[in-house]
């Protein structure tokens, strides 16, 4: 990292910010956001996925199987090695492979969104377009959980917050970080 004489911060190598957390965490709305105000690019795994295998990501799980997406996810987070200073919004089963967790703390940071399951299922607007919820939403966040956690390298709690004070939250903390 390098301070230049107009006090911007220039980062070498890699340094994106990945967003991970359940459904309804929250994590693209803030990606988009902070990009917004902190003038980086900002992306989302799931969307990239569905352009990659032209089709949503409920149709991919419908008709290719989970394993396929899991496959698209990896080849996007390969692909971001490419890119520099992107807020990356990540799909809530990017944790699921180790080697996605290790691909995100390789390019650079990721910050763990930590919510209630109840508060994650009021925010979800679509839920049929949510192929992995089904009947066992409760399982899926107990199983994820400590998945999000150990790939982690900081923490924010959302629960009893307004989005406005978990983006104040984030952007504070990146900011004193030296990441954003």
């Amino acid at each position: 990292m390098h301070t230049l004489s107009d006090g911007y911060v220039t980062h070498e190598g890699c340094d994106h910010i990945f967003f991970v957390g359940f459904l309804g965490a929250g994590k693209s709305t803030l990606a988009r956001n902070l990009g917004r105000l902190y003038r980086r690019h900002y992306v989302d795994t799931d969307r990239m996925a569905e352009r990659m295998m032209c089709k949503t990501v409920r149709e991919c799980f419908e008709q290719d199987g989970e394993e396929a997406f899991r496959d698209a996810e990896t080849k996007v987070l390969e692909r971001l090695r490419n890119e520099k200073s992107l807020l990356v919004s990540c799909g809530g089963g990017i944790v699921e492979r180790p080697e996605n967790s290790s691909l995100m703390r390789e390019m650079g940071v990721v910050v763990f969104l930590d919510g209630d399951l109840q508060d994650s299922l009021r925010q979800i607007q679509h839920p049929e377009k949510r192929p992995d919820l089904g009947g066992n939403a409760r399982e899926l966040y107990d199983h994820r959980r400590p998945l999000f956690k150990s790939a982690a390298d900081y923490v924010i709690d959302i629960r009893d917050k307004t989005f406005e004070e978990v983006a104040e939250d984030a952007g504070c903390l990146l900011w004193a970080e030296g990441l954003l």
